[in-house]
């Protein structure tokens, strides 16, 4: 699936494509709640790196997170440096892959079946998960990958 995506000010415009669109996995890490999220946690999704195409890229920022064992993150945290708005992540250790942030994505997605949450033990207090349902929740890390969720729904 093709996804356009752009900042709120309108500078950064960006297309990527995608064989996992669906927004189901929402993160209440320290970092990605600070740097991105609006309910207490960011939803990102996966996409091919390959095909990312930036208008706008003069007003480019990156964040690098300090982790908390003091090193710095080697994911890298584009955001609009006029409008503050996350856009994706990329790591270079995961060279093929970019995660664009769902809350960036102008494109409409479709609705997930069910939700992952993850990084419980990260949320923030006055957080309450909206757990549904068929939903999987995790303290840590998931037990499967965007491309495993999507797969074992019948959308990859």
């Amino acid at each position: 699936m093709k996804l356009e995506g752009s900042c709120h000010c309108g500078a950064v415009r960006f297309t990527v494509n995608a064989p996992s669109p669906y927004p189901f996995m929402r993160c209440y890490c320290s970092i990605c709640r600070k740097t991105a999220g609006g309910g207490g946690y960011a939803i990102n999704l996966g996409a091919d790196r390959h095909s990312l195409r930036v208008s706008g890229e003069a007003h480019l920022s990156v964040y690098r997170a300090r982790l908390a064992d003091g090193s710095t993150s080697t994911g890298e945290r584009n955001f609009c440096s006029r409008c503050g708005s996350a856009l994706w992540l990329y790591d270079p250790t995961w060279p093929d892959l970019v995660h664009p942030h769902a809350s960036a994505i102008d494109t409409p997605l479709p609705v997930p079946p069910d939700r992952v949450h993850i990084m419980l033990d990260s949320k923030a207090g006055w957080v309450e998960p909206e757990v549904r349902d068929g939903d999987r929740c995790f303290d840590d890390y998931p037990d499967e990958s965007l491309a495993r969720w999507h797969e074992r729904h019948g959308f990859a």
